[in-house]
């Protein structure tokens, strides 16, 4: 039987992970994976950087525990031409408190509701968090743990079909700042909703735990899933990166918009990559230069990439036109032996170097905010370098 609010019942199990406390079914382990912690704690951080941008516009200060007395982050400068009216004083926006003119934020399949709870609880700037999910248990369970929490004037659980409500926000003209995807398995499904409910400018953040698929064990599944051929290879990791970063730019550009990648990791079991979305006609048309095909000798292990497109700085602008190849000739030049073709995946930087400084630095200025704050800032500065 369940317990009454927040008590754990019989077959039910208390976990503190972050600043939330959640009850889930102790038999059941899609509620809760532990090793998770990390994609959770990086997602708060990364969260945290991404509202600090967003909202500095908007004259709305972020700060952390521990920032108070370094001022938060500055407000923006007041645009020229501004000088009459007098600058209003900054807003604050601080964990735990719902911020008007913040980030939507929707978690499209939330299970125990634990991460909605923790965006609530740590990260500042939000304005309202909906916790979604198709089960109608999961969405009794986050009821109760939102009450648990307290966190009812943030965040909203909704038993939903994530692609519905998705499409349903897309349709309504009311996107969401921020989306998180993180399914049991693949988040195929998903994406194409997802890359037209999310706001101009907003912020994508994708799980694919399917790697053996991503990692080439299973190349023909991993190009019915993500239009792209996966190989297996000392950079099968970097790979499955490259194919979920390919994956999302194509079906953004279906509705003339593309991804700009923010961070991007392998970890444990998984791939997640952080991406924000812009909307751009003309932009649209460089994507076929940013994939390419990869040629892979089985012999020595060398690769070329051969681009999709080509684009050319014109004037100021840029002039598209079709690539030229092959890059390799029937063999290898260096083992002679042959080549085998992966792709196509995203072949221009995964990281954007002053996000990832800005995601290190916050780190620093507030020690002790995460359990795995020491794997954070090790694989953040591997990505920094």
């Amino acid at each position: 039987p369940q317990g009454e609010g927040g008590t754990p019942g019989t077959g039910e199990t208390l976990i503190t992970e972050g600043r939330a406390t959640i009850v889930f079914p102790s038999a059941n382990e899609v509620f809760y994976n532990p090793v998770q912690g990390f994609n959770r704690d990086l997602t708060c951080a990364v969260l945290t950087e991404f509202a600090r941008l967003q909202l500095r516009p908007k004259g709305i200060r972020v700060v952390l525990p521990g920032e108070e007395e370094l001022g938060g982050s500055p407000p923006e400068p007041p645009e020229a031409g501004d000088a009459q009216t007098p600058p209003e004083p900054p807003r604050t926006a601080r964990p735990g408190e719902a911020c008007e003119g913040g980030l939507r934020v929707l978690e499209a399949l939330a299970a125990s509701g634990l991460r909605s709870i923790r965006f609530a609880r740590e990260v500042p700037g939000l304005s309202a968090v909906v916790a979604s999910d198709c089960s109608p248990r999961a969405a009794a369970l986050m009821a109760r743990n939102v009450a648990r929490n307290g966190v009812g004037d943030l965040v909203t659980p909704r038993l939903a079909d994530a692609r519905m409500l998705m499409y349903q926000s897309k349709a309504e003209r009311e996107p969401f700042d921020v989306i998180d995807l993180d399914p049991y398995g693949s988040p195929a499904p998903f994406l194409d909703a997802a890359v037209q409910a999310v706001s101009e400018g907003g912020l994508l953040c994708v799980t694919c735990t399917d790697m053996a698929v991503m990692a080439g064990n299973s190349a023909e599944t991993c190009y019915s899933k993500y239009g792209a051929v996966s190989l297996k290879g000392k950079f099968c990791h970097e790979m499955a990166l490259r194919i979920i970063l390919h994956s999302l730019d194509l079906r953004a550009n279906c509705y003339q918009r593309f991804v700009v990648p923010l961070l991007s990791v392998s970890a444990d079991f998984y791939v997640r990559v952080f991406v924000r979305v812009f909307m751009g006609q003309a932009k649209v048309k460089a994507s076929a230069s940013k994939q390419a095909l990869v040629f892979h000798c089985v012999g020595c292990g060398s690769h070329h990439l051969q681009r999709l497109g080509r684009a050319t700085s014109h004037g100021s602008g840029f002039k598209y036109s079709v690539a030229t190849g092959p890059p390799v000739g029937p063999t290898c030049e260096f083992c002679h032996q042959r080549h085998q073709v992966g792709g196509p995946v995203w072949a221009e930087p995964l990281h954007d170097p002053s996000f990832v400084e800005e995601v290190l630095a916050a780190l620093e200025r507030s020690p002790g905010r995460f359990a795995t704050e020491p794997r954070l800032r090790g694989m953040l500065s591997v990505i920094a370098e």
